[in-house]
């Protein structure tokens, strides 16, 4: 029987990318999503076809315990293994600490940070209860260097990244691995939201002159959940182009 990965914000950019990878590498997959489209669910069918894997769409949004609730229980209820969740999806936000409304920045804690624990909570039952899984965050550069004007997106991975390491650290006696992956500026839509001016300042900055490719950062993610990273956990892997 194929081996399963739960992936979220799996709709786009590097989530989508995700559900390719793990399809070709014979994984059946939950895809998570917020919104139910045709365009959507007509892409994991063909991707379901084209590597003869099982993909099943899951809706919620993360910004409602409920749904989130609901949509786990829907995953858990098939009674299989779940060995791998990739907390994929999350929303940017910029904006000057005056100009940030706490509102806002609710919004973004609610989605990056809240909505994560969440999921974690509700799959790593099922993971302790199997004594296996490995789960991978989906941080940012944004929570490990500091930068002005984004105050609520880069404290929202910051607190990511530190919630990553703490649970490698709970969860390693049942043998699951807990990482992160901290991407740069990544050719996606939700990484084209800086100005041009700023993409300008970010490649400067880099080794490598250049945006990242979400295959690359889904190749990541498919190593660390493999068995040849099976002594790693409580590490962020960053993919920045040599940025920091």
């Amino acid at each position: 029987m194929n081996k399963t990965a739960v992936i979220t914000g799996s709709n786009r950019g590097i989530g989508l990318a995700l559900v390719k990878e793990f399809a070709e590498n014979k994984y059946d997959i939950w895809a998570c999503a917020r919104k139910q489209t045709e365009e959507f669910e007509s892409t994991l069918r063909n991707i379901s076809y084209e590597n003869g894997v099982t993909i099943k769409p899951i809706y919620f949004d993360l910004l409602d315990e409920s749904q989130i609730k609901a949509g786990i229980k829907e995953i858990i209820k098939e009674k299989r293994d779940i060995h791998v969740l990739i907390n994929n999806a999350g929303v940017p936000h910029g904006g000057l600490l005056t100009m940030t409304s706490l509102k806002a920045m609710r919004e973004v804690y609610d989605i990056n940070v809240f909505a994560q624990v969440q999921i974690m909570q509700l799959v790593a039952r099922q993971m302790m209860r199997q004594e296996n899984g490995c789960i991978i965050n989906m941080c940012s550069v944004g929570g490990v260097e500091t930068n002005p004007g984004y105050l609520s997106y880069g404290s929202s991975k910051a607190a990511l990244i530190w919630i990553t390491k703490c649970v490698s650290k709970e969860l390693g006696q049942y043998g699951i691995r807990v990482n992160g992956i901290a991407p740069g500026l990544i050719e996606t839509e939700m990484g084209n939201y800086k100005s041009e001016v700023e993409r300008n300042k970010v490649l400067k900055r880099m080794s490598l002159n250049r945006t990242g490719q979400p295959e690359e950062i889904a190749k990541a993610a498919l190593y660390i959940a493999s068995d040849s990273a099976g002594y790693m956990t409580g590490h962020i892997m960053v993919l920045d182009g040599g940025r920091l």
